[in-house]
């Protein structure tokens, strides 16, 4: 880290994590989707990555920038996309609309993956990007053939891909703690 900045990514991680986490709580069936991951959504997982994004931009930091500031961006679109057919501000989207919307954050996600191998980043990241990936195909294909059980099961696989993300922005955060 450049001197006097601090490492984004803990947060932006955090923030990933944490709102994965919470949105799979609902897609596994433990509470139904309402105004809580909404919100978490909006401004943990959205304004919160973003911002770690424009730190990471800030830093030279490539990767961080394009993941943070996507993945950031994703939540905004996705609680918006909820929000504007609740609300009828907007038709909601068609299921196959949706279908596509999720297909093409795996294909990107999947891509992401790819440049960390190229990058030669850490193995704990990949898992993340790896079991990301795994997530939007799933959801994609449960919307696509009207599935609940895979939905669920996806549900249980990004509980497993918030987990590591969190884990994952600790780890950033214990190593980069200055000793007194």
């Amino acid at each position: 880290m450049e001197k006097g900045f601090a490492n984004p990514a803990p947060l932006g991680l955090a923030a990933f994590g944490m709102t994965t986490v919470l949105l799979n709580l609902h897609n596994a069936g433990f509470f139904p989707l309402g105004s809580m991951i909404l919100a978490m959504g909006i401004f943990y997982g959205g304004i919160a990555q973003i911002i770690a994004g424009i730190m990471e931009w800030r830093l030279g930091n490539t990767f961080g920038t394009v993941a943070f500031l996507s993945y950031g961006l994703f939540w905004e679109t996705l609680v918006f996309l909820l929000l504007m057919g609740h609300l009828g501000w907007w038709p909601a989207p068609a299921k196959a609309a949706i279908v596509a919307y999720l297909a093409l954050w795996g294909i990107f996600t999947f891509l992401m993956w790819i440049a960390l191998f190229v990058g030669k980043h850490k193995w704990d990241l990949q898992l993340v990007f790896i079991t990301l990936w795994i997530l939007f195909f799933l959801l994609a294909i449960g919307d696509a053939l009207g599935s609940a059980s895979i939905k669920r099961f996806a549900g249980y696989e990004g509980l497993v891909c918030g987990s590591l993300a969190i884990y994952v922005a600790f780890t950033h955060i214990i190593g980069g703690m200055r000793k007194a």
